[in-house]
This record gives structure tokens, sequence and C-alpha cells, in this order.
């Protein structure tokens, strides 16, 4: 099972999918589109700690963060 995690001033939201299930992979690659089109930055969990930016949906991802863009002032 996939995980999409998406991180706001709230805390966190976690969007469970099953990659062999077309609707749902639709779904996931859907909410990846509108969040990185929204601003969010997406990483790709490659080990224990350790992230890698993306721009891409990737659908053999385990696990995916979005992180808001950070406003400063």
């Amino acid at each position: 099972m996939a995980l999409q995690i998406v991180m706001d001033h709230s805390g966190d939201t976690r969007h469970h999918f099953d990659a062999k299930d077309a609707e749902a992979l639709a779904k996931a690659e859907a909410r990846f589109k509108e969040l990185t089109g929204r601003g969010f930055t997406a990483a790709v969990r490659s080990g224990p700690g350790e992230v890698i930016r993306t721009r891409a949906f990737d659908p053999a991802a385990e696990e995916t963060l979005f992180f808001p863009r950070l406003v400063g002032g």
C-alpha cells in the first residue's frame, strides 16, 4: 500500500492507495499534480530520514511527502 503525506499548518493528512488499482492510482496522480501545481514540494522517501525531491508522479514510490511553500516575512 503506497502513501502520500501532505504536510500543512495543522499537521499532516495521509492518503493510502493501492498502486495496482487503476482508479486509486489515477486519484493519487491527480492529487500529486494538484498539490505541486499549488506550490507544494514533493519528495520521495529514499531511506531512513532521507528524501529526494521529485517533480513527476512516481507510481512505484512507497511514500511521497508534500511540503507547503515556505512564506517568510
